[in-house]
């Protein structure tokens, strides 16, 4: 047994009772960064077991948001750029994908709390069996709305921004909109996050302090936190740090 646990859980305890809940962000989004270096760290396990540990991380986390009334999660799991990295990890982790959006369908805690899924990216990108299961996780869960948990897969900021042009130039060409028409309301609605809120708050892992092409448009006014610890080691203390500092914080919006 770790002899510092009851010294963390009595400082969780101690920080969760010093949270507003009236002032809990709406919207939390992590860039779960750190999985392969926790692999290295560790030594004896490969890159996908570290990837692996990382999705019961995320887990937790949703646990965690339910429990502080977070109403929307999201998640970076998987970058465009990240296609680039060996076939062995890109398979593995494409495996890892697979096997989770299939738990979803029948999760316990999802259905429990009423929690929508949905992925955003360049969903074609991916293989056939991912896109099927992505399909029936988001299907199991489309009738959900109380919460909402996404998971950016195949995701690039700048390509959202990018193609949300060209939907909206196909649009003036087919005669549906004027130049007038075209507003930030209208380049919200065709992002991949269409129906998201903004986040309020958006978290890193790993010591990296930036945002790696992550919600790019979405993310003009969000508060930023960065932690130090990898992902797979993000302990509840740490996430109740996050709100904290949130909290501690006065938002200006356009300054």
């Amino acid at each position: 047994m770790d002899l510092l646990q009851p010294i963390y859980q009595l400082y969780e305890w101690h920080i969760s009772h010093k949270l507003n809940p009236k002032n809990m962000p709406k919207h939390v989004a992590i860039i779960m960064d750190g999985n392969r270096r926790f692999s290295k760290i560790k030594g004896n396990i490969d890159v996908i077991t570290g990837h692996e540990i990382g999705t019961y991380t995320l887990e937790k986390v949703l646990d965690w948001s339910i429990d502080l009334g977070i109403k929307f999660v999201t998640a970076y799991a998987f970058s465009t750029e990240n296609f680039n990295r060996s076939k062995n990890e890109v398979d593995g982790l494409m495996s890892l994908f697979n096997k989770n959006f299939k738990r979803i369908i029948s999760h316990e805690k999802i259905h429990k709390n009423e929690v929508k899924v949905k992925v955003i990216g360049k969903i074609d990108l991916l293989p056939d069996e991912v896109r099927e299961s992505i399909r029936e996780a988001e299907k199991s869960t489309a009738n959900y709305n109380k919460r909402l948990f996404t998971l950016a897969i195949g995701y690039n900021g700048r390509l959202e921004i990018v193609d949300a042009i060209k939907n909206i130039v196909n649009e003036f060409r087919e005669g549906k909109i004027s130049i007038d028409d075209i507003d930030e309301s209208l380049v919200n609605k065709n992002l991949y996050a269409a129906e998201l809120d903004d986040p309020d708050l958006i978290i890193r892992t790993s010591g990296e302090e930036r945002l790696s092409g992550f919600l790019l448009w979405q993310s003009s006014y969000s508060e930023l936190y960065f932690c130090d610890s990898l992902w797979p080691q993000l302990r509840k203390i740490d996430f109740l740090r996050a709100m904290r500092s949130y909290q501690e914080r006065e938002r200006r919006l356009g300054t």
